[in-house]
């Protein structure tokens, strides 16, 4: 397939990318069911080999198949029924052949060797790749991480985010006086006869691919419970006391996201942050942190209000994924606004289940001062193509307006708990999202979900004020038959008004003597305000 330009975009999709990012008959002629990843790293060498045994459901015919691995990883062999299988690659695609043609409705396997050195991240977690550094006393401590990148650029898999694996175990052989720390509960410690031991760890619930990782220092481990829970720390040994007082704010964040999200949902992994050599990611069961112990965004604070200083930004974003993202995950990259957005929001609704409502909003507000409005949050459908970054802010902004559109908190609570809840476990698509929280609200909300995900603006409300003393009102949106109520009210009273609006002009019902009067409610919604002075 030739190259595509994106429209609007100075952005040329490569062969790479639509390898990547699409679903041909090669990748959905069968779902993922298991990974048995076995690999050894050699921290000097910075060297990796290994096994991966794929198990697979034949949902189609088949006698090709595509799996994953960056060019500049060596496929050893990949064997079927003790049969070496051919393979042709292309890009980071790799197409498997099976003489006999696959039956539907069968369940196979195949193991996947390979070798070589990966590629190392230059800025982790921002372009993807493994980080080799050292702690105080000069031992490794090594991680990686790769969303977006792909985690085909470490082991070999299907690198598509609309098939997660139901479970996965993950062995990491590593030189003795290291451990590894991956996903899941810690199954088996297993020495080996070259100095090195095999950290075997089992993850029982479903997990995106690039969530699967490593974490390899000389830890020092502490754990706690919840409700049941277990909580497990892995820091390096300089930073244990420092970990134990910061940890703590793990188990009021729980209180917050078990009441408005449901309970955590991969109690059968459990719960750990891991000490990485960079800031952090996302990392089912084995969060990765890398926030130095401070409070805010590495000790600064992106809404510019102070309240984000009151808490880790890392353990509170990092940890919200494990609802949206991890349990609820976008079936295609451009869609990462699901996780994106749903999890900046909530770290707003951590800071309404410890300071209040008005600091959540605050919050909120302050963050707008990032947000670029550059170009759509919803990326390009089958080109492995992420929106704009705006998805974090503007996203969060977004979900604050529909509550305001809502108008009913108790109902938005049930909401969004109701959508964790309905779509746990799942890779989903813009359309499921939109489409529940439409069916389960009085209001038209298609329109609005529309205007902020597809376009790069935002709500314009247009006021226009006569010599008469009449305001009228009008939403300028690229989106037909856009409506959406706005709160305001005149600047010397204090009974809010609330008027569904449109794309046409509506007269309000207000006594105001300039325009200047009129009080928006600019807090709840994001919005843009222009005022046109009719009165001359």
């Amino acid at each position: 397939m030739q190259s595509q330009l994106l429209t609007g975009e100075n952005k040329q999709f490569s062969r790479a990318d639509t390898l990547r990012g699409s679903l041909r008959p090669e990748r959905t002629s069968f779902d993922v069911l298991s990974y048995n990843l076995d690999i050894q790293l050699d921290p000097k060498e910075r060297f990796l080999s290994g096994f991966n045994e794929i198990e697979f459901r034949v949902l189609e015919k088949t006698s090709k198949i595509q799996l994953d691995l960056f060019q500049n990883m060596k496929i050893d062999s990949i064997v079927f029924n003790e049969t070496n299988l051919t393979y042709e690659r292309d890009e980071h695609a790799v197409f498997i052949n099976f003489e006999t043609p696959l039956k539907a409705g069968t369940t196979e396997s195949l193991t996947f060797y390979y070798s070589g050195y990966p590629v190392v991240a230059k800025n982790a977690p921002w372009d993807g790749g493994f980080v080799f550094s050292e702690d105080k006393q000069g031992k490794p401590f090594i991680a990686v991480a790769v969303q977006g990148t792909g985690a085909s650029l470490w082991y070999p898999n299907k690198d598509h985010q609309s098939d997660e694996p139901d479970s996965a175990d993950i062995k990491v052989s590593v030189p003795n006086g290291l451990m590894n720390v991956s996903n899941g509960r810690l199954i088996e410690e297993i020495p080996l006869d070259n100095a090195y031991t095999k950290w075997h760890w089992r993850v029982e619930h479903p997990i995106n691919n690039y969530n699967i990782t490593l974490n390899i220092a000389d830890y020092a481990h502490f754990e706690d419970e919840y409700r049941g829970l277990s909580l497990n720390y892995y820091v390096l040994k300089e930073n244990l006391e420092k970990a134990k007082e910061q940890f703590q704010q793990v188990k009021p964040m729980m209180d917050c996201f078990y009441e408005k999200f449901g309970e955590y949902p991969f109690q059968k992994d459990g719960y750990k942050l891991v000490e990485t050599p960079y800031l952090g990611m996302e990392h089912q069961s084995a969060v990765a942190y890398g926030n130095n112990y401070l409070n805010g965004y590495l000790g600064k604070d992106m809404s510019n209000t102070g309240i984000g200083l009151k808490w880790d930004f890392i353990i509170i974003h990092e940890s919200a994924h494990e609802w949206f993202g991890n349990s609820v995950s976008a079936a295609d990259i451009a869609d990462m606004w699901i996780h994106e957005s749903f999890t900046a929001y909530a770290e707003s609704v951590y800071v309404e289940c410890e300071y209040g409502k008005k600091d959540a909003v605050q919050y909120l507000y302050g963050l707008r001062r990032i947000i670029s409005n550059d170009k759509p949050i919803i990326g390009k459908y089958g080109l492995n193509h992420e929106g704009s970054g705006d998805m974090y802010y503007k996203g969060a902004n977004m979900l604050n307006t529909l509550r305001s559109v809502i108008n009913n908190d108790e109902k938005w609570w049930k909401l969004l708990k109701e959508f964790h809840e309905t779509f746990k476990y799942q890779t989903i698509h813009a359309d499921d999202v939109i489409d529940f929280y439409n069916q389960n609200t009085n209001f038209d909300l298609k329109p609005i979900f529309n205007q902020y995900l597809n376009y790069a603006d935002i709500p314009e409300l247009q006021l226009k004020f006569n010599d008469k003393g009449q305001v009228h009102m009008r939403w300028k949106t690229d989106v037909k038959n856009f409506k959406m109520p706005i709160e305001f009210q005149n600047s010397t009273e204090k009974i809010i008004k609330r008027q569904v609006v449109g794309n046409d002009w509506e007269s309000i019902d207000l006594e105001i003597n300039d325009i200047d009067e009129l009080a928006i409610n600019r807090y709840g919604f994001y919005i843009d305000i222009t005022k046109i002075d009719e009165s001359n």
